[in-house]
């Protein structure tokens, strides 16, 4: 048995073709609305396989002719998957990066002397893990007298006048579609200065280097649109689904901005992207536009659902005009008539719902989307953090557990970095009361508290510095005691509970390690040893640390080093999301109703995590409480599946099944 691409089970519906046209004609006919070229993978590390080819061949090619390769990178998260196949690449296949002279597109300003920053990012995932010479490296300086910004711009900019150009440009898009911190409406004409940050560039920069927004300097150093465009070759990568309203914007959208016609009058320009960024291109989201389509059930589904919404009208009321109207005349000739589309499409939306989420015994489970055999499950949830469980699928937990399966819960981190120093300076001072009372002559742990209160009330506030691990101990401490509080209060038995504490996250710091060996043991030796039916994992890939993806990734893994065990066999995976994004309505196999009361107590449960309420360190760019988003969604998903006419819920929690092949 082997695992698909972990998308494979959400796109599974869309053919190849639409990603990977099998000649010209085909290319044109598909992608007659895109105004750039686009190369769309799999995956994102397909991505980066790709786009290192080209990069790898572009430097053979100058080392062939003896020259250098002038090329130009940045920083960001979306960007490391690249920078560690570079690295495996001159450690495995002695690729040398010798002629390579290296600029890196943007820094952050002002930098404080012990900041992180775009150019530690690149020395960190890159650059000190290559041969490449030190005085062929160059970058902006995020440290300098503001007297002095000026004339470094332009001194810069002489310096890649002195190597005639830059060949190669590697780009990132931003989700506002901006590149190299140049946002909409930059001169077309600006070469290397100073900018001011909009808000989603600080976000993404807080993300990938900083931490969080408030640690973000408030301007930046980047090459202008005039030095970017002036490039021999320019490739911008994205990576998901947060890049592609960013994607179809800049591809497709007929709305004018200066970074648009700049990319449109470039001669050597290519996107690289993965099946996520292109959710919104007309070829993925709407292929019967622009040619007959290899329809099944989930993509027919997917175009009445939006032909749904397009009209505000539930399905069974569409007409065959709609469909007319609306490019659909494939189906009214291949099913004689809207009618009997509509009640196809009906019943597959129908037969998502149940409230029996572990399967209801003893009844036909033909039509439904969980067996009813065996049961009880055995049912492990992973959380990726200690609160992810409650916040994405507390509902469904609760019935599951009413329902008299076997549930148990793997915290996969320990969330700790996302502790706020005032939580721990209470709970700190509460242990000193206890000292005073019960133990007033233990000298060892008096010394202690004095340690922890000094480092807390005096420590220098240096972004992503490393905590002490004390602190990160007692940090630890009150998310697991608030993960045992609400895993308690949904009625599960604690001893199943399980701390993996997983050590791809201990770093201590914001940024976190890629997962090892060590981490997939760990899992696999779980697994191994309860041998479960089900298996709920998170996939909300906008994390803003990027630490769900990294969970999931890692359990694919792990499942797929356990191929062969008998239990595996019947065990079938269900993908849930939570706080930073919802399945598409059209993806969604699985949906479990919510009444009032449980949605007050999956509120409950959720505020049993006091530390990640209002003082939480990671809001990402939404504003509300992680109960909130919670209620917002869940009620969003029954608002949705009541406009298209199916009953009427409080709330709906959504699942997808991932599929192993």
């Amino acid at each position: 048995m082997k695992l698909g691409s972990r998308l494979s089970s959400i796109f599974k519906n869309i053919p190849n073709k639409y990603y990977n046209p099998q000649n010209e004609f085909e290319y044109s006919l598909l992608t007659r609305r895109e105004k750039l070229p686009v190369k769309i993978y799999k995956s994102e590390e397909e991505v980066s396989i790709y786009v290192c080819k080209e990069i790898v061949t572009t430097i053979k090619e100058k080392q062939a002719l003896s020259n250098q390769l002038v090329i130009a990178i940045q920083s960001g998260y979306y960007l490391q998957s690249i920078y560690k196949e570079l690295v495996r690449m001159h450690i495995e296949e002695r690729l040398s990066f010798r002629n390579v002279i290296l600029f890196n597109i943007y820094e952050y300003y002002p930098l404080q002397p012990y900041s992180d920053s775009s150019f530690s990012f690149l020395k960190k995932n890159l650059i000190d893990h290559i041969d490449i010479p030190i005085g062929q490296i160059y970058t902006p300086n995020g440290q300098m007298n503001k007297k002095c910004i000026i004339n470094h711009c332009r001194n810069y900019e002489k310096i890649i006048a002195k190597y005639g150009g830059i060949d190669f440009m590697l780009l990132g898009l931003g989700k506002s579609g901006n590149i190299g911190i140049n946002m909409s409406g930059a001169d077309t004409n600006s070469f290397t200065r100073m900018v001011v940050l909009d808000a989603p560039s600080r976000e993404e920069a807080a993300s990938s280097i900083f931490g969080t927004v408030s640690n973000v300097p408030v301007g930046a150093i980047t090459m202008g649109l005039a030095t970017i465009m002036k490039s021999k070759r320019i490739i911008i990568v994205a990576f998901g689904e947060e890049k592609s309203n960013s994607i179809y914007n800049v591809v497709e959208n007929s709305e004018a901005s200066t970074i648009n016609t700049c990319l449109y009058e470039h001669q050597n320009l290519c996107f690289y992207i993965d099946r996520l960024a292109a959710n919104k291109l007309t070829r993925i989201n709407q292929p019967w536009v622009l040619d007959t389509c290899e329809w099944d059930d989930k993509l027919i589904r997917r175009a009445i659902i939006q032909l749904c919404q397009k009209t505000g009208k539930p399905i069974l009321k569409l007409t065959n005009k709609d469909y007319q109207n609306n490019h659909l005349e494939e189906l009214l000739s291949r099913y004689s008539s809207a009618y009997n589309v509509n009640i196809r499409v009906f019943n597959d939306l129908q037969h998502t719902i149940t409230g029996w989420p572990g399967g209801k015994p003893n009844v036909d489970d033909i039509n439904r989307p969980e067996k009813s055999l065996p049961y009880p499950k055995k049912i492990v949830i992973f959380s990726p953090h200690p609160d992810d469980d409650v916040i994405s699928m507390g509902g469904t937990f609760r019935r599951l557990l009413e329902q008299n399966h076997d549930v148990y819960v793997a915290y996969e981190t320990s969330g700790n970095i996302a502790v706020n120093d005032d939580d721990v300076f209470r709970y700190v001072c509460f242990l000193k009361d206890i000292l005073l009372k019960y133990d007033p002559n233990n000298i060892v742990l008096k010394n202690k508290y004095n340690d922890i209160l000094y480092c807390l009330l005096h420590k220098k506030k240096e972004v992503n510095v490393m905590e002490i691990k004390d602190i990160l101990f007692i940090k630890t401490c009150i998310r697991r005691q608030e993960a045992i509080g609400a895993c308690r209060y949904m009625g599960l038995d604690t001893n199943k509970i399980c701390f993996l504490n997983l050590p791809f996250y201990e770093t201590g710091q914001i940024r976190k390690n890629f997962f090892s060996k060590k981490d997939i043991e760990i899992v696999k030796n779980y697994l191994c040893k309860l041998q479960p039916d089900r298996i709920f994992v998170a996939s909300d890939f906008i994390d803003p640390h990027g630490t769900h993806k990294m969970c999931f990734d890692l359990i694919l893994v792990a499942i797929n080093e356990l191929n062969g065990e008998k239990w595996l066999n019947n065990c079938r995976i269900w993908m849930y999301r939570g706080a930073w994004q919802e399945w598409q309505i059209e993806d969604i196999e699985m949906a479990v109703p919510i009444s009032p009361e449980e949605l007050r107590s999956k509120r409950n449960a959720i505020l049993r995590h006091q530390s990640q309420m209002e003082g939480a360190l990671f809001f990402g760019n939404d504003e509300r409480l992680f109960w909130q988003r919670s209620e917002d969604r869940n009620h969003t998903t029954a608002e949705l599946y009541k406009q298209l006419g199916l009953a009427d819920y409080e709330a709906i929690e959504a699942f997808v099944e991932y599929k192993l092949v």
